[in-house]
């Protein structure tokens, strides 16, 4: 069993005050076969919540996107409001090698659960850290550079185009979806 390819996922969602809504993402990730989720911290001053989850690659793949399928139902970027930058309702998904995969591994990973994302969901998704398609991307900061507010107003330039997903925000916003 140790040899079994071992991969960590750390989604943030924009929602750390109502406990409903982020039991609903919990039990939409944990719905997926074979992921384990370790924990999730709410912070109601961020207005955020971490979870953390692992599995194989596939069933955490499966897990991130029904997260943020329930995330996208249950959170209105447009009524959200805290202290720490954020782009989406469900913010950012990082995919982090453990055990028998390899960063490049996670890094396509991350590339088709953004795709997935993008057309099962409809939700605009930048590729950052070592999934980058762009050295522009590489630094989450810069992703979420100008927030929700200011992404929804330039998500029609060039260079804000999504790697994934319309070039228009819903009320469930933009995801960055990486590897690291």
């Amino acid at each position: 069993v140790t040899d079994q390819p071992l991969v960590e996922c750390v989604p943030n969602f924009s929602e750390g005050r109502r406990a409903d809504v982020v039991e609903q993402i919990l039990a939409a990730i944990r719905s997926a076969p074979g992921v384990e989720v370790l924990r999730s911290e709410m912070d109601a001053d961020h207005n955020r919540a971490v979870v953390t989850f692992v599995g194989p690659p596939e069933a955490v793949a499966e897990a991130a996107v029904r997260g943020a399928r329930a995330a996208a139902a249950l959170i209105n970027l447009d009524e959200h409001a805290g202290q720490h930058p954020r782009i989406g309702a469900t913010d950012v998904i990082p995919f982090v090698p453990l055990r028998a995969i390899s960063l490049s591994d996670c890094v396509a990973l991350a590339r088709r659960v953004g795709q997935r994302l993008g057309e099962e969901l409809g939700i605009p998704v930048y590729l950052y850290e070592a999934a980058a398609t762009r050295p522009d991307r590489v630094n989450l900061a810069d992703v979420r550079r100008g927030e929700y507010e200011g992404l929804r107003r330039d998500i029609g330039l060039l260079e804000r185009a999504p790697d994934f997903g319309p070039a228009r925000l819903g009320p469930a916003g933009a995801t960055a979806v990486g590897a690291r």
